[in-house]
């Protein structure tokens, strides 16, 4: 398995054969329902859009997640993997392959790789973004990945797994509390899945952020708190920090379920 990372929630995931596109913002400026003034993120380093893409898996509608700018440069004819709400998104761009997935739900890419969506983050008070487990057929080789640290319970079933993409730091706002959760509930989805490896998403890459919301915006952890507090609760499990744009290629062992 190998792993990029493109900043924010972007990620190209190269398992079982294929290249998958994660939650893709690699062009332009990433901005919410055209307030600026509001949250304005940058990046500071412009990277060529990855080549000889398989797949685009989209895991919320949001535009951190289905980012406009950067589905419009992409190739329409590539087939997109999406919550109900992402899928809305891409449909309505044009693009011509588009499978939704909703929660509970499975899909076999290509005889290749199996995706299941699992429950995500809440937007709203009634809407549940998508969380998904990526399976290699051939290798049995395993990948969680939810963007902002909401993990159901039902997780526990699926263990274990061998690497997880999730918040470990905590991103909070006055009043609404955290609304990226890292520290606690990542430790809880770790000692569910017992992942070989971790990598932490959401917080990092080379982003400049403005807009009124950074002033209010605070975290707490550290990647050094949570190796801690891997080690105390006896966890082996490797955190791993890629750098923006390069790829990490993991040395995974097979696991033993039970």
């Amino acid at each position: 398995m190998q792993l990029t990372y493109f900043d924010s929630n972007s990620w190209l995931i190269e398992l079982g054969g294929k290249r998958i596109l994660l939650d893709p913002w690699l062009v332009g400026k990433l901005i919410f329902g055209n307030l600026g003034w509001l949250f304005r993120g940058s990046k500071t380093t412009e990277r060529p859009i990855p080549e000889n893409i398989d797949l685009i898996l989209l895991s919320q509608g949001l535009e951190d997640h289905a980012h406009t700018p950067t589905l419009k440069q992409l190739d329409h004819n590539i087939p997109v993997v999406a919550s109900p709400n992402a899928a809305k998104v891409v449909q309505e761009l044009g693009y011509t392959q588009v499978t939704t997935l909703g929660h509970h739900e499975s899909y076999i890419f290509d005889n290749t790789i199996e995706i299941k969506a699992v429950p995500g983050s809440p937007v709203g008070p009634t809407l549940v973004e998508n969380g998904y487990i990526l399976k290699a057929l051939d290798s049995g080789l395993s990948l969680y990945y939810e963007p902002h640290g909401y993990h159901g319970a039902t997780l526990k079933e699926m263990s274990p797994i061998d690497v997880i993409i999730t918040p470990i730091i905590d991103l909070k706002l006055p009043l609404l509390g955290s609304v990226i959760k890292g520290q606690k509930n990542a430790l809880e989805v770790c000692q569910w899945l017992r992942p070989q490896v971790i990598l932490p998403t959401a917080a990092g890459g080379d982003i400049n952020f403005e807009g009124l919301l950074i002033s209010f915006l605070s975290t707490e952890g550290t990647s050094d708190t949570f190796r801690h507090l891997l080690q105390e609760n006896k966890l082996s499990t490797q955190v791993l920090e890629p750098k923006s744009g390069e790829k990490v290629v993991l040395d995974l062992k097979p696991l033993v379920c039970g």
